[in-house]
């Protein structure tokens, strides 16, 4: 039976709020892909670009989904279940966020399982003394070694679900207030050891000294795409968080301060990693290995490196731990919402699940790196492509579409003017209409050209 008409669960406080949904935004994609993907296209024109991104597409987005759940009071599917009846084309729009979730929380559990591996590593003292060639290959080593993979992710989703099966108040939230300082403080310590490096200055002239000549039309793309991934936007998390907000919010001011807390985590990750790598001659553009095999080098080549590593890789396991923790709770929710299932049931079996489901995605550079599933990608890159390429983008597109366009009764003017923020309703409104869907699907169009999908149809296109 569905818990209709049951009280909904709901923030304590509005810092518990922004500090959850901040922890949401603030995952491995901050720490790890937006560093690497910097130092991919050139630095500073593509910060900027990205902050624009962030802007007016991102932010747009991230208010919509938050009107929506704090509208209906429900999960992502039941949002729509509520506002467009059971057999509406809309349902789609929750049942891509909800499915993205639980994909993404299946592999993502597996690379979280990599930084609790790391952790361990830096605590034992592992890349001291090393050769760069000797640090470098653990990475290897790991990915090869699918048990040790398996017995790291099972830990990390023991650590989710014993925050999750607590609820809103007394699990996310007071979890979110421990776990969010203590990430804050690390990165402060790494930032303030970057900007007390040698190379310091080489680092902020990178990130924000734009030189327009090294951004292509990809580095738009790709600041594009990466703006609406940061943001966990289309994977249910916010439209979940959403419906646990007070209805007297101001959902502008909400959206402003995690957005910001979100971006200034990224900026203050980039200029710490940067910082050092510049400092021992290194470069920037070191691709998808600077977290595992760069940054490893360069904490053994600097002074107390060995505690800066424990540091950093402690700051990496709480962000995906953060995160993770929404992906979960979007789950749990469709589950407590739409099939009457305890709590306590929902997360155990979804935790499991994900477990289950990541399998494959810790045997995909040993036991199963022949197994091809999409083109010539093994079992994870297949599944992040098909999450990350098409989903998430479906999911925001369809989102942007509704409330821009087919939200009937101006309900979304009301959500604006129940907080306050009513006069920033025409400003928004073009951007969910016009700008933020336009955006999205241009992403999603050459993700899928340049992962081949069209190719892998038949060449119609």
């Amino acid at each position: 039976m569905k818990n209709i008409g049951m009280p909904r669960a709901q923030w304590a406080s509005r810092l518990g709020f922004i500090l959850a949904a901040a922890g949401s935004a603030v995952g491995l994609g901050n720490i790890w892909k937006f560093p690497y993907i910097t130092g991919n296209n050139g630095g500073g024109a593509f910060v900027l670009v990205y902050l624009g991104c962030i802007a007016i597409v991102g932010l747009p987005i991230m208010m919509a989904e938050l009107m929506i759940g704090r509208h209906t009071q429900r999960d992502a599917v039941g949002a729509f279940v509520q506002l467009e009846g059971k057999r509406s084309f809309w349902l789609s729009a929750g049942w891509v966020s909800v499915i993205a979730a639980f994909i993404i929380c299946s592999y993502y559990s597996v690379v979280a399982g990599w930084t609790l591996d790391y952790v361990y590593r830096a605590l034992i003292g592992s890349f001291s003394g090393e050769p760069a060639e000797a640090i470098e290959s653990m990475f290897g080593t790991l990915i090869a070694d699918g048990p040790r993979q398996l017995i790291w992710q099972a830990i990390f989703l023991l650590l989710c679900l014993g925050i999750v099966i607590g609820g809103v108040q007394k699990g996310i939230e007071r979890w979110s207030k421990i776990l969010m300082p203590i990430l804050f403080l690390l990165l402060g310590l790494l930032f303030i050891n970057g900007m007390l490096s040698k190379g310091a200055w080489e680092g902020f002239a990178f990130m924000f000294r734009p030189d327009f000549s090294k951004l292509s039309a990809g580095s738009v793309l790709e600041a594009l795409g990466h703006s609406f991934f940061t943001l966990s936007l289309g994977m249910a998390a916010m439209i979940t968080y959403g419906s646990y907000l007070n209805k007297t919010e101001d959902l502008l001011a909400a959206s402003l301060r995690v957005v910001i807390l979100d971006t200034l985590i990224a900026l203050m990750a980039g200029l710490a990693i940067f910082s050092v790598v510049f400092s021992v001659g290194m470069e920037p553009a070191a691709g998808p290995g600077l977290v595992f095999k760069t940054i490893p080098v360069v904490f053994s080549q600097i002074p107390g490196g060995a505690l800066l590593a424990i540091v950093f890789f402690l700051l990496l396991a709480f962000a995906a731990l953060t995160s993770n923790i929404s992906l979960l709770e979007a789950q749990v929710a469709y589950f407590i919402d739409e099939r009457g299932w305890s709590r306590k049931k929902a997360t155990v079996f979804l935790a499991g699940l994900a477990f289950v489901v990541g399998i494959p995605t810790a045997l995909s550079y040993n036991t199963l790196a022949d197994w091809e599933v999409i083109g010539e990608r093994n079992f994870f890159d297949s599944a992040d492509l098909i999450a990350s390429n098409y989903l998430l983008p479906i999911a925001g597109l369809l989102i942007a579409l509704y409330v821009g366009w087919f939200w009937s009764g101006s309900k979304e003017k009301e959500e604006l003017v129940a907080g306050g923020s009513g006069w920033v309703y025409p400003t928004w409104h073009f951007l969910i209409r016009y700008v933020s869907p336009l955006a999205v699907a241009v992403v999603l169009y050459f993700k899928a050209k340049e992962s081949g999908l069209f190719t892998w149809l038949g060449g119609w296109f």
